[in-house]
């Protein structure tokens, strides 16, 4: 269901369905473009974090990672070695059945600190189950930032191709259009040292810094 582009960040493709559903609930595959780091990876094994806090020196430490939230909790962060890398035919003929097979009300969101640009971070890639609900994904998004002020990223960046993912709905979240292009949608979430507050179910669960 999704596209990716040659540009950095989150593209965004069009449903069957309107990406989000009556009662809050989520219907679709966010996907991403094809950029990735060039050269060995920085760290060879896999890591798991469980709370923020206590993993702060690891995930500022680790590049790519993958954040999960199950019924607008986090489960945990998955540090990789590498960054995710998404083919066509994997977005075209997985994304939308993996996203009606797989059940629950949980997310998973890849993001990425490209070598080029270690000061910035990339929304790689979503993926929602069958009942995630705006709450989960809302969190998880406010994760990421959490993520970004351990790391003192300046900003965020996503490409988003999805033309029901609009400029009003996604500048809820802090994003703003960023260096147009006829054919993609750039995005900037900025911080430059100025991080929001951690949302309340992060504060208390002690995982702020």
């Amino acid at each position: 269901m999704t596209r990716g582009s040659n540009l950095q960040g989150l593209a965004v493709t069009p449903s069957p369905r309107h990406p989000i559903a009556p009662h809050g609930k989520l219907n679709f595959h966010w996907g991403v473009s094809n950029y990735q780091s060039q050269g060995p990876a920085v760290l060879p094994f896999f890591e798991t974090v469980t709370d923020l806090r206590e993993g702060a020196k690891t995930l500022a430490r680790w590049p790519y990672g993958v954040i999960e939230l199950s019924e607008g909790q986090l489960r945990r962060v998955v540090l990789r070695p590498l960054p995710k890398i998404i083919s066509v035919p994997e977005i075209l003929l997985l994304g939308g059945c993996y996203h009606r097979r797989r059940p629950g009300d949980r997310i998973w969101l890849y993001y990425n600190q490209p070598r080029s640009c270690r000061n910035f971070l990339v929304l790689k890639y979503v993926v929602s189950a069958r009942q995630t609900t705006m709450k989960t994904f809302c969190r998880s998004l406010a994760v990421l930032d959490e993520i970004a002020r351990l790391k003192q990223s300046d900003a965020l960046l996503c490409d988003a191709s999805n033309g029901r993912i609009s400029t009003k709905l996604i500048g809820r979240w802090g994003w703003q259009p960023h260096c147009p292009s006829r054919w993609h949608r750039h995005y900037i979430k900025r911080f430059y040292g100025k991080y929001p507050e951690p949302a309340t179910f992060l504060r208390s669960d002690g995982a702020r810094t």
